[in-house]
């Protein structure tokens, strides 16, 4: 850890201290459920800190379903859950008008992959108007003259493309729809950016992530989209993108990173600002941050505490539980930064949650 990680380390300490929060002590709390639901994109990552947390306090039960992120934001507006997931980040008025409380958890990447039968993973490189130009069908065929010029040396077989899209309404999908926005004007034209974009044509469509991979890896001459981490889980075929510079880059935990550097989050502290296409070499192109929803107004004080306390934990937590997974946690200073978020969430009687860990 460097000395500046150790300073922001310290501060977040502090301002634990100052709440009266005692990250050690151990009492039991008693069994109690806690239910979320919603993006796909972050879902193991969520369950290795759920596994993790019940093995720190017995009797706690963290649960989340990976259903989409329109799911998690319909189930956080209708209070179905205690915390919900989302990848398509709720505008300031939004978060009002339901009484919600948005905090930035991991930061990830999607990636696209392919099935073509004789071409290694990292070896195939789009950038990004080919890449929209594939999705839109405009190209149909794998060998065709604009993929083959960014792969000189690579053998294309002669397959037609098969678009494999989300079936579910999916953060996921806006991500990715809004980052072919960004580089093909042709794609802006035709498809808006949405958690269920209107693709041309007729795709093969999968429910989740893990339905997306599965119809990939099972699928001759498929392209989509997926989260990194289900990249080696299910043995696909990642590419590498073009940045804006020309350089080609492929998907890891640092290209993740790098992005967030880039990025008016770390930069700004501007919370829902865009990690894509941003501007350096080493960044992953389509690098997104994933969110967690909580009820501002809770009615419930011990379900309340308890969840705050569980997201509390995560930020303490974040980078060995992180570490590994595929996805990238936030760094230090914009923790400690986010971790005041959590105050905002008002108890029945008025007061903010005791985070003092059970």
């Amino acid at each position: 850890m460097t000395e500046s990680s150790r300073v922001w380390r310290r501060r977040i300490l502090s301002w634990g201290a100052v709440l009266g929060v005692s990250v050690a002590c151990q009492a039991a709390w008693g069994q109690m459920v806690l239910d979320g639901a919603g993006a796909t994109f972050p879902s193991k990552v969520y369950e290795r800190w759920a596994r993790e947390y019940e093995r720190q306090r017995p009797g706690m039960s963290v649960r989340y379903a990976p259903t989409g992120s329109s799911d998690g934001v319909a189930k956080a507006r209708q209070r179905a859950v205690l915390w919900a997931g989302t990848d398509a980040p709720l505008s300031a008025a939004q978060r009002a008008e339901h009484r919600l409380v948005q905090i930035p958890l991991v930061v990830g990447g999607l990636v696209p992959v392919v099935n073509l039968p004789g071409v290694a993973p990292n070896t195939l490189v789009l950038d990004g108007p080919v890449l929209a130009a594939l999705m839109l069908g405009e190209i149909s065929q794998w060998n065709d003259v604009r993929v083959a010029a960014l792969n000189p040396g690579v053998r294309l077989p002669s397959l037609p493309v098969r678009r494999v899209v989300r079936s579910d309404g999916s953060g996921s999908s806006e991500v990715f729809s809004r980052y072919l926005g960004l580089v093909s004007a042709a794609f802006a034209s035709k498809v808006p950016a949405s958690t269920q974009p209107a693709w041309p044509g007729e795709p093969v469509r999968a429910k989740g992530n893990d339905g997306v991979a599965e119809m990939v890896r099972t699928t001759a001459g498929a392209v989509s989209y997926v989260s990194f981490d289900r990249v080696a889980r299910d043995r696909l075929t990642a590419v590498k993108l073009r940045t804006q510079d020309d350089a080609s880059v492929a998907a890891s935990e640092t290209a993740f990173r790098a992005a967030l550097l880039a990025s008016d989050m770390y930069r700004k502290g501007d919370d829902e600002a865009s990690l894509l296409a941003q501007p350096r070499r080493d960044a992953w192109p389509i690098t997104a941050t994933s969110f967690v929803l909580l009820d501002a107004s809770p009615r419930d004080a011990a379900k309340a505490q308890a969840i705050s306390r569980f997201v509390y934990w995560a930020f303490m937590h974040g980078d060995e539980l992180t570490r590994g997974t595929g996805f990238a946690p936030l760094p230090e200073r914009v923790q400690a930064r986010l971790a005041g978020r959590l105050l905002q969430i008002r108890l029945p009687d008025g007061k903010v949650p005791d985070l003092s860990a059970p």
